[in-house]
């Protein structure tokens, strides 16, 4: 018996992971506003238009509960940091010209899971899954030494929304209100920083033309909206389909480096070719392993 797909979910999911596949576009588009204080737009225009959707989803009550409870305030604290970590030194690298750097840190993400599960919490490894991680050793390594380039952008993307990851995993809050309190600790900070640029004469938001302060005020709602998506289709689809999908995003940044012309080297070839093979070994095993769960359980 095979498992029916939930068509709106998988819409939703497929949304979430265009959206964040697309990212650099806009990126690039308002590359020449500073990375930080993008940065601060996306958390500051989160706030309200966070706040309106809790408010049609009738979600402040979760939010409420959860600032009452100091264990969930900490985990989410140290969330929201590795999350702007992640924000700001992911917009840094496409203004930089490093958007296969950005691809291969979201494609290295699920295999970095592996590891923290695999050190942290005394999981287990299959030999296929192993191999694939050992796969993805040698193409950072030949990046490294063959390509003279530590991926550094790459490891460094993949570590913080790992760690965001696993925080979240500890927290029992819905998507929206955690993302919610999340950007509502961020937002002192950012206000501050908001301050020191304007006294220092370096924000950017004030002069900027009628298009580009509308593209920054886009910034929460293009935050906020795939993550709404990708919370529908968490709950429509399996774990095995959310795999699949989730490579959707890094490909979409992958083509955008080739569009944006960056240089694609024979090291990045072997790289990502490794890299590739890493995860077409990983998510087959872990569609072979969720079929024979499933098969078990039916007879």
């Amino acid at each position: 018996m095979q498992e029916r797909v939930d068509n709106p979910g998988l819409i939703a999911g497929i949304t979430a992971y265009v959206i964040w596949g697309i990212f650099p576009v806009y990126f690039k588009i308002t590359e020449s506003i500073a990375a930080t204080e993008i940065l601060t737009h996306r958390i500051i225009w989160s706030v309200p238009f966070g706040l309106l959707i809790l408010v049609f989803r009738r979600q402040l009550g979760e939010v409420w509960t959860a600032l009452k409870n100091g264990q969930t305030v900490g985990l989410l604290l140290i969330a929201s940091i590795a999350l702007a970590a992640n924000w700001g030194v992911y917009i840094w690298a496409i203004q930089q010209e490093q958007i296969f750097q950005g691809s291969l840190g979201y494609y290295i993400n699920p295999l970095m899971y592996v590891l923290v599960g695999v050190v942290f919490f005394k999981e287990s490894l299959s030999r296929n899954q192993l191999f694939a991680v050992i796969l993805a050793i040698i193409g950072v390594l030949i990046l490294t030494f063959y390509g003279g380039q530590f991926p550094a952008i790459s490891l460094f993307l993949a570590t913080s929304f790992t760690i965001y990851g696993v925080m979240r995993k500890y927290v029992d809050i819905a998507a929206m209100p955690g993302l919610f309190i999340e950007v509502i600790l961020l937002l002192l900070p950012a206000l501050a920083y908001i301050y020191w640029l304007s006294s220092q004469g370096f924000f950017e938001f004030p002069t900027a033309d009628g298009q580009m302060k509308v593209l920054l005020l886009l910034a929460g709602p293009i935050t906020v909206l795939p993550l709404m998506a990708f919370a529908f289709a968490a709950r429509r689809l399996s774990l095995t389909m959310l795999g699949f999908l989730q490579y959707i995003g890094p490909t979409l940044q992958f083509m955008c480096g080739l569009y944006y012309g960056e240089e694609f080297t024979s090291a990045h070839a072997w790289c990502f070719g490794f890299i590739w093979s890493a995860i077409i070994l990983f998510t087959w095993d872990t569609f072979r392993q969720q079929r024979a769960v499933i098969k078990a359980e039916i007879t």
